[in-house]
């Protein structure tokens, strides 16, 4: 008599061809001062990293040296530029800069006012919350053309690194935005990444698949929230 068949439960495995972004948010930027303004590039507040930043960027570094990535890209924002740093010099991988992987930008609320308004309790906040739009701001991007921006930044990547793993070192609402449509969720469900924290998209011709949000485990007091879904 035959032994029967036994079926092991089966890990997951990307599709041939699928490209895996880590979402890296950047580190802790230097704090907003009330009356003076960030630097501006293209009318985005531009702060450095923090301290507490450069600290958070050498750890989540080094955890990605042995993650076996391939290609890193950064926003034209200095704080994911200087986040990415550490791992582009102990790799030998140059920095590329994408156009589409800037922040959201928050029109009248730039240069550090948006964290003063919060601060604040201004009631758009609660609204912005509320209706999980950030054009409720005043000039603010409009929600259809960040969604359209943050799709064509992850369809270029996987394009252009087909098979590959990819280090993407970004800010807390555009891959909030990403993961958004990656889910099918809400507009603000994934925008909470914390600082350093990585998040693990696989992308192939047909869909996105989130495999983890906002790990944080290789930070001091870091603790690991995944999240999955397929669509």
């Amino acid at each position: 008599m035959s032994t029967p068949r036994s079926f092991r439960q089966a890990r997951f495995q990307p599709p041939p061809g699928a490209t895996q972004l880590l979402l890296i948010r950047h580190g802790e930027s230097e704090p907003a001062v009330e009356g003076q303004s960030f630097p501006l590039v293209d009318g985005h507040g531009d702060p450095a990293l923090s301290p507490e930043g450069r600290a958070q960027a050498a750890q989540v570094c080094a955890r990605l040296e042995s993650e076996g990535i391939e290609a890193i890209y950064v926003s034209k924002l200095r704080r994911t530029a200087e986040t990415a740093a550490g791992l582009a010099a102990a790799l030998g991988i140059e920095v590329v800069v994408s156009p589409d992987l800037h922040e959201v930008f928050l029109g009248d609320w730039e240069g550090g006012e948006f964290r003063q308004r919060i601060a604040a309790g201004d009631p758009i906040v609660a609204r912005m919350i509320a209706e999980e739009r950030w054009d409720v701001i005043p000039n603010a991007e409009p929600s259809e053309a960040f969604a359209a921006r943050a799709h064509r930044a992850v369809d270029h990547i996987a394009r252009a690194h087909s098979g590959q793993r990819v280090a993407v070192f970004a800010h807390g609402g555009i891959i909030g935005q990403i993961l958004a449509q990656a889910t099918g969720g809400r507009a603000f469900a994934h925008s909470g990444a914390d600082n350093a924290s990585v998040s693990h998209l696989v992308v192939t011709e047909d869909r996105w698949v989130l495999r983890c949000f906002n790990d944080t485990n290789h930070l001091d007091g870091g603790l690991t929230t995944a999240a999955t879904a397929l669509t």
